[in-house]
């Protein structure tokens, strides 16, 4: 009985200890919590006393229609967007390139990374990456680089008047109805091309006037030029060589938040021989799941073009690739099959390992990369060219580091 006695009063005592130490922890989180919103509140304040207070970058036209030339141009109000250029072309010695130029900017109004808004470094912020993809010598390099109102990098500009972007010595303009590029990876490779539209701007979105719908009362102004003729000089440390192709254009802007249905993306262009070309893209949520606002372009050879529903095609993963880099499994090999316009299309990649490490700039891991395609389209047998961008399956952009943003300013690989 004493020691049935003695043994409650231990387990009362152990129970009392640990609501106790219970107690404590919850205190000590509470109070963490506590400096840390009064931190975060302080900070605000400062940056608002520095750089004014941050808008909502929601002005009323996020879903107005696409207004063309100027919408080509920078908008002041965006909170992001970007000019995308993806493309393949051969060298004179009979080399096969791909290649990927994109240009970002981002109003960081509404950014922070924790507690410090991202808006007391630069606001806007601007990005670029460059890659190319050598399929002779199996090979792919790919630089990154920023800039916060210049000195986190090179100076930027995006002109709201004309078209014309610049970032260092990378840079994009219109002239002549042809868009002019350059860029670099290090000192012993330039790139410099001049393309050509051979089709009009296809205006994205379900109802054909630009708006794309990436969730519900979410949606971006996205438009497409999907063949450009290129012309232009590679210059590498062997010398400089004319090189000739087809390009592909992106542009996508807006103030749209990410959702559940948002967590990464398969994004496929693909131009085929018969002259034609085919978009389509589906998101994901964390389980991987496929939204339903996934879509779809097709165009056809006199530039007409027809929008896809989610449901309208399907993209079947044939295998998987594991980057010894990042450690993240990506899928390598696809068919894409559209049903009611009897198209069935294999889609490999020309090198597994096309992943880019941009986390010193827009702090993500991702993949794109060139692409052959093959199949039939019509009942007739088609080959062509195809550029393909996995997001959401490196997951370390959830956690970012502040750091590693700072001091990742430039980047070759």
């Amino acid at each position: 009985m004493g020691i049935a006695s003695t043994a409650c009063d231990f387990g009362r005592a152990v129970k009392q200890t640990m609501k106790e130490n219970k107690d404590f922890s919850s205190g000590i989180e509470s109070a963490l919590k506590t400096i840390g919103e009064v931190a975060a509140d302080a900070l605000e304040n400062i940056t608002s006393a520095i750089t004014g207070a941050p808008e909502n970058l929601r002005d009323g036209t996020e879903f107005a229609p696409v207004e063309l030339p100027r919408d080509l141009y920078a908008h002041g109000g965006a909170q992001t967007e970007w000019w995308y250029y993806t493309g393949h072309f051969d060298g004179a010695d009979g080399d096969r390139y791909g290649f990927e130029l994109v240009f970002f900017k981002r109003r960081t109004d509404l950014d922070k990374f924790g507690p410090v808004p991202l808006r007391l470094l630069g606001n806007p912020i601007y990005f670029a990456h460059f890659a190319l993809t050598d399929k002779k010598h199996g090979q792919f390099r790919y630089s990154h680089r920023k800039s916060a109102n210049g000195w986190l990098d090179d100076k930027a500009h995006a002109s709201e008047s004309h078209y014309h972007l610049r970032l260092g010595d990378w840079s994009v303009r219109e002239a002549h109805g042809c868009h002019l590029l350059r860029a670099a990876l290090g000192d012993d490779c330039i790139f410099e091309a001049s393309l050509r539209p051979t089709k009009d701007v296809v205006l994205n979105g379900s109802k054909r006037d630009g708006v794309s719908y990436k969730d519900e009362d979410e949606a971006s102004r996205y438009f497409s030029i999907t063949r450009m003729d290129l012309d232009g000089v590679l210059q590498t440390a062997s010398g400089a060589e004319r090189i000739h192709g087809q390009a592909w254009m992106d542009r996508e802007f807006g103030t749209w938040a990410p959702t559940e249905r948002q967590k990464g993306w398969d994004w496929f262009s693909i131009q085929l021989d018969d002259e034609s070309e085919i978009m389509v893209y589906q998101l994901r949520d964390s389980k991987g799941d496929v939204s339903p606002y996934s879509s779809g372009l097709l165009v056809a050879v006199d530039g007409s073009s027809e929008h896809l529903d989610a449901d309208k095609f399907k993209i079947e993963t044939l295998e998987k690739w594991e980057s010894p880099n990042s450690g993240a499994e990506y899928p390598s090999r696809w068919t894409i099959s559209i049903p009611e316009k009897e198209i069935k299309l294999e889609v490999t990649p020309i090198l597994n390992d096309q992943e880019l490490d941009t986390r010193g700039t827009t702090m993500i891991v991702y993949w794109e990369g060139a692409c052959e395609v093959r199949g039939t389209a019509g009942g007739k047998e088609v080959e062509g060219d195809a550029y393909v961008e996995l997001v959401g399956y490196d997951r370390s952009h959830e956690n970012p580091n502040l750091a590693y943003f700072l001091v990742g300013n430039r980047f070759e690989a």
